[in-house]
């Protein structure tokens, strides 16, 4: 309210000073130029007490700013006559402040569209009947009926056979997705298909959405390292521009020409072209699911020089996916992963529930197993359609085989074995892994394009299965073995070379994160450390959006600067024209209004900055691979053990 309070004062005294202007020409050209003279003034007045206000609120708070050769030009123009130089100084300082108002609100057009996303309630199955609950009442484990065209009120998955969800609000995507019963769905995404059934998996505090929602109102409240330096130069541009009018007025005894430099320099594009640039570069981020929480990361993202890496979760997907299914029988590969997969329903064991993510994903009908007994760490025994199914570890199922199973061979470092018999015979070892993500190499050579110097991985994970993940990427170093505190010694160190961006995912990385220059976090998890941590949040989980967020901040820091530096060097050209009689007051001040508006433009060119994004159609409709999983479908699990150990 109070924003729109404050857009509304400016529109106001726009409306006044217009109105002194076209009220005062118009008695002139009538033959009243003393009528003329005082709607001139009147309409002037208005406009200088607001300044004089403002002026006087930044000194408070120890700020100086180029308001101070508006309020000069305006008050020495009405004192040696220049009435009709005055009227136009007031329209053209409250319509650039009007027009930086609107050129900030156009620039933060995807960052509105994310904010007025947010539902206000839910549909909600309550014993056999639906009702409208408000989203604070939404607890895990309800089950939710989202209609077409609504927006997904909190995180779940889907309990439908099939979802068709757009969520290009919040990731940039511009095809919509078909999500598999078991998908996870990202709150604030639009059901663009049929209506669906929904399991929340968090109440909607801790959802994704609300967790954006709050990093975008950081990100409005922000004021970038550039507009601080910004101030600075509106000090020295200030002594300049009244030396400058002072010189002419001495060396020529003409007043007109002091009114005329003033009102050249005012106001200054550096107040102007700075916030534009930077807002408009944040909403561009948004846009593309790079979600940068202020001006001052933005322009911090601008210069980095090192990159350093976590590895399970950021390089690698963080989900385990079948590789591979050794079978030992003649049964089918589907019928060894359905009975497994049934049987794991009754565990909560991360591979138990990566198990049964990849069977739901091929599509295979699941039954309900019978005396289901979990041996925590090992395994699982039961009856499945009536046969005896055994998952686990390799000894551990192999202690229920006859005769004895030939051990498997050695796996690749970083893999995960569950092996699988069905009444007591091996039937077959699931072998899984956490693959490197199919953009990693292509991401890591544009970020090396744009300016990347050194890149490196830094994990807690074993040394061999690092270099086994990361071989052929070109990394310039690998510190495996780390810990979370040996995370921030090293982001430490890296600094005392230029600036760090560190990219993490999960709570041992927040650490890291924070002790960089730039923190990012893959994917914003509701209300996960990490996120709260990072100074970026990407909320599609793809790493290549890295290298749209690097692109979009150093374009918009560099359209600020270009800005900047057009703006300067007009308004010091025009000011010495003015200082030799070259413009006069009303002159100098149409020209200054040109000015003002073609630097407001030109920031607003951040808006179309455009980083090339890969496209993924397979992404798009999400069908089963060959091994049976799609990454929605499949649970989070940190390759850290060797097999079906806990």
């Amino acid at each position: 309210m109070a924003v729109v309070s404050r857009v509304r004062t400016k529109l106001v005294l726009l409306v006044i000073a217009t109105a002194g202007l076209i009220g005062g020409l118009m008695l002139n050209l009538s033959g009243w130029p003393d009528f003329a003279w005082v709607v001139w003034t009147v309409g002037v007045l208005p406009i200088f007490m607001a300044l004089v206000f403002e002026i006087i609120h930044d000194l408070w708070r120890g700020e100086v700013g180029l308001d101070i050769v508006a309020a000069l030009s305006m008050s020495v123009a009405l004192a040696f006559g220049e009435c009709l130089a005055a009227a136009i100084v007031a329209v053209m300082y409250a319509g650039g402040t009007f027009l930086e108002s609107f050129a900030e609100g156009r620039a933060r057009r995807e960052m509105r569209e994310l904010m007025s996303r947010v539902p206000r309630s839910a549909t909600r199955h309550r014993n056999g009947q639906l009702e409208d609950v408000p989203l604070d009442a939404i607890v895990a484990g309800d089950r939710l009926l989202i209609r077409q065209g609504d927006a997904v009120p909190v995180d779940g998955t889907v309990a439908s056979t099939t979802a068709f969800v757009d969520t290009s609000a919040l990731t940039g995507e511009s095809l919509p997705v078909l999500l598999a019963v078991g998908s996870e769905a990202m709150s604030g995404s639009t059901n663009a298909g049929d209506a669906f059934d929904l399991i929340a998996t968090r109440p909607a505090k801790e959802s994704t959405y609300a967790g954006i929602v709050r990093l975008v109102e950081e990100a409005q409240q922000s004021k970038a390292p550039m507009s601080r330096l910004a101030d600075r130069w509106s000090l020295g541009f200030l002594g300049i521009t009244i030396a400058l009018a002072l010189a002419a007025w001495w060396f020529t005894n003409d007043p007109i020409r002091a009114v005329a430099v003033l009102v050249v320099a005012t106001p200054c594009p550096l107040i102007l072209a700075v916030p534009v640039a930077l807002v408009a570069g944040l909403s561009r981020a948004a846009h593309y699911g790079v979600l940068i929480k202020g001006a001052k990361p933005l322009e911090a993202m601008s210069g980095i020089q090192t990159l350093i890496l976590d590895k399970t979760g950021t390089l690698t997907d963080g989900r385990p996916q079948i590789v591979a299914i050794d079978r030992h029988t003649d049964m089918l590969e589907d019928e060894i992963l359905r009975l497994a997969a049934s049987l794991d329903q009754a565990s909560k064991h991360p591979v138990a529930l990566a198990i049964v993510a990849a069977a739901e994903a091929r599509g295979l009908e699941l039954s309900i197993p019978v005396e289901a007994a979990e041996f925590p760490g090992e395994g699982v025994r039961g009856i499945v359609d009536g046969h005896k199914v055994t998952v686990g570890g390799n000894d551990f199922v192999g202690s229920y085989v006859r005769p004895q199973p030939v051990g498997h061979p050695v796996l690749a470092s970083g893999s995960v074995l569950a092996a699988v018999a069905v009444d007591d015979c091996l039937a077959a070892h699931l072998v899984m892994a956490d693959p490197l993500r199919e953009d990693a190499a292509s991401t890591l050579l544009e970020l090396r394009r744009q300016g990347i110097k050194r890149v490196l991985l830094a994990t807690g994970d074993r040394v061999e299965v690092a270099k086994r993940v990361t071989e052929g990427l070109g990394l310039d170093e690998i510190r495996a073995g780390l810990s979370p505190d040996q995370k921030v010694m090293l982001v430490l160190t890296e600094r005392k070379s230029g600036p760090v961006m560190m990219v993490g995912d999960g709570v041992n990385d927040a650490p890291a994160l924070a002790a960089a220059d730039v923190g990012v976090a893959m994917g914003a998890r509701g209300a996960s450390a990490s996120a709260k941590a990072a100074d970026v949040v990407l909320l599609v989980d793809k790493i290549d959006r890295l290298g749209s967020g690097i692109k979009i901040a150093r374009s918009s820091r560099r359209i600020a600067l270009e800005s900047v530096a057009a703006g300067i060097g007009l308004s010091i050209v025009g000011m010495v024209a003015a200082a030799f009689g070259y413009l006069t007051p009303v002159q100098g001040a149409i020209l200054q209004e040109a000015i003002d508006i073609a630097v407001i433009l030109n920031a607003l060119r951040a808006l179309r900055v455009r980083p090339e994004v890969p496209k993924d159609p397979a992404k798009q409709i999400a069908p089963a691979s060959s091994d049976g999983t799609t990454r929605q479908n499949v649970t989070s699990l940190p390759l850290d053990q060797g097999s079906y150990k806990g």
